[in-house]
């Protein structure tokens, strides 16, 4: 498909009237065409405008009509065949097998996202019926659904130009939920942005669907997004990368007259906790596992092991040099961006004032290369940097060296909030790890035995958030079906008649959904 470099507003193709921006071959580094519009304020109200005005009749599509228009998304980002791969490499520097992986994710949870529609069990309805007779008070008929929470902003990330881009988890679970979407799509990839906003497009039109469900916004800084967000008829905001990022958005959403909840996941480091027994048995495996954990995709993965605490001693530095040994063998890896190499090479400068350089990667070929670097610093030098707690976007780590466990469950106390946390352990070392927990649950949104964090699956159980600042709302998963959450809110119909009723909460229940009524589980 011939890209045109135009926004997209409901079915319409837009130029922006704004500054003009292209991609950047991560390979050479040089400008790729076409060339893409920012678009004005204007016409980002035009595509809010559009999303409020198919709002309504969205939300109440049947879950079989909604269900049909996720899967027909997938497919239409499934025909677009190897161009989307070929436009995503070259955009991104990211390798074929990872972004042909990323595409079935994309494509998976869409088609999650349909099958989560069509349980209802999202839609958690309850019904209290009327006790006229009840003394000393009568009750009313009470019946509860919950809706889409109205049009939803979508901002897509630097490190996933397809699962968490335009037709990405926040977008899948936005309109799953009800929601029309607007993308702000990123800079780095405006092209693969454009190609599947409109496999979104032929998707609406082929499922027959208002056109304001779905546009797609192109800008070459802040001002665009800064506008969406502030618009009157968003609702709620999706959000994945940095921590000023979000913040930004957060403050512009709480700014507002009418506040917006920013579902926006930003910054861990996440710890891997090495206990004494696992080191003593398996210390060279752990470090093999641990560096390949932390190099994959040069490190640009939000679920990267930034952290190892463990206790000092001989099985920690037999880990310490594996390890080491390990990353210095690595391969320097290309950036998404020259921005993201840049501050990857200025965190590393940084941690290397406040922890010892044990180990670096290959040299790369340019300056978009991310070498692997690892640190180790003692735990009273972990304590009193607090560098050495900041989340560096790439393939670093640092080893933090404890005396003992109790340091070790201190410095965990002290760690701020946490997308995942990892458990490396063996059997005599339960003792130990049951005392940690607790501190976990209340550091992380996911924790792992004997696994390493990258890589996230696509289920019903999956937690991909945590206590701030890993997200901005710790109540909430940006991955897996109880995502859809996020987006909705629950309404109380009290005596409607039944015809007056929506569908799901008649007695005759016809999209035979899972219902409470009376305090009795009624299932379909």
């Amino acid at each position: 498909m011939e890209l045109t470099g135009h926004s997209l507003i409901g079915q319409s193709s837009v130029p922006g009237a704004g500054t003009r921006f292209t991609a950047i071959d991560a390979a050479t580094g040089e400008p790729m065409s076409p060339s893409f519009g920012s678009l004005s304020p204007d016409q980002v109200d035009q595509a809010c405008h559009l999303a409020a005005k198919a709002f309504d009749a969205y939300r109440e599509t049947p879950p079989n009509e909604r269900a049909r228009f996720l899967d027909t998304i997938a497919d239409e980002i499934e025909a677009l065949g190897d161009g989307l791969i070929r436009r995503a490499m070259a955009e991104s520097g990211l390798p074929r097998p990872r972004l042909e992986g990323e595409r079935g994710r994309t494509c998976n949870q869409l088609r999650l996202f349909a099958t989560v529609v069509q349980r209802g069990e999202w839609m958690d309805v309850r019904v209290d019926t009327a006790q006229p007779e009840r003394t000393p008070m009568p009750r009313s008929d009470l019946r509860q659904r919950h809706i889409g929470i109205g049009p939803v902003a979508v901002f897509g990330a630097s490190n996933f130009p397809l699962a968490f881009s335009v037709a990405g988890g926040d977008t899948a679970s936005a309109l799953a939920a009800g929601c029309p979407v607007v993308v702000k799509a990123h800079p780095a990839h405006p092209g693969t942005s454009e190609l599947v906003g409109r496999a979104i497009q032929r998707a609406i039109a082929r499922c027959d669907l208002a056109e304001g469900v779905f546009s797609l916004i192109f800008d070459a800084g802040h001002d665009a997004g800064a506008t969406l967000v502030a618009h009157p008829d968003i609702q709620a905001v999706g959000f994945t990368g940095s921590r000023t990022g979000g913040l930004a958005l957060t403050r512009i959403a709480q700014s507002r007259p009418q506040p917006i909840p920013v579902y926006a996941e930003m910054s861990s480091i996440n710890p891997v906790f090495l206990f004494p027994e696992a080191l003593q048995h398996r210390a060279d495996d752990l470090a093999e596992g641990f560096v390949a954990s932390m190099t994959l995709g040069a490190g640009q993965f939000c679920t990267n092991p930034g952290l190892v605490l463990a206790v000092r001693g001989d099985d920690l530095n037999r880990f310490v040099e594996t390890a080491a040994r390990r990353v210095r063998e690595t391969k320097a890896q290309t950036m998404l961006t020259p921005g993201i190499a840049e501050a990857y090479r200025t965190g590393c400068l940084k941690r290397a004032d406040a922890a010892n350089q044990v180990a670096q990667g290959e040299p790369g070929p340019s300056n978009l290369a991310g070498r692997s670097t690892l640190f180790k610093a003692r735990a009273a030098e972990f304590r009193k940097n607090p560098t050495l707690r900041e989340e560096v976007f790439g393939a670093a780590s640092v080893i933090v060296e404890c005396d003992d466990l109790d340091e070790m469950q201190a410095l965990a106390e002290q760690l701020e909030g946490q997308l995942t946390a990892t458990l490396q352990l063996d059997d005599g070392d339960w003792t130990a790890v049951q005392r940690l927990v607790p501190t976990l649950e209340r550091r992380a949104g996911r924790l792992l035995v004997n696994g390493w964090p990258t890589g996230v699956e696509v289920c019903d159980a999956m937690v991909h958030g945590g206590p701030f600042p890993a997200t901005t709302d710790t109540r909430s998963t940006s991955v897996g079906s109880a995502a859809i959450q996020r987006f909705l809110r629950p309404v109380c119909y009290q005596d409607f008649p039944e015809t007056l009723l929506p569908a799901s909460l008649r007695d005759d229940n016809p999209f035979g959904v899972s219902r409470l009524v009376n305090g009795e589980r009624e299932y379909r």
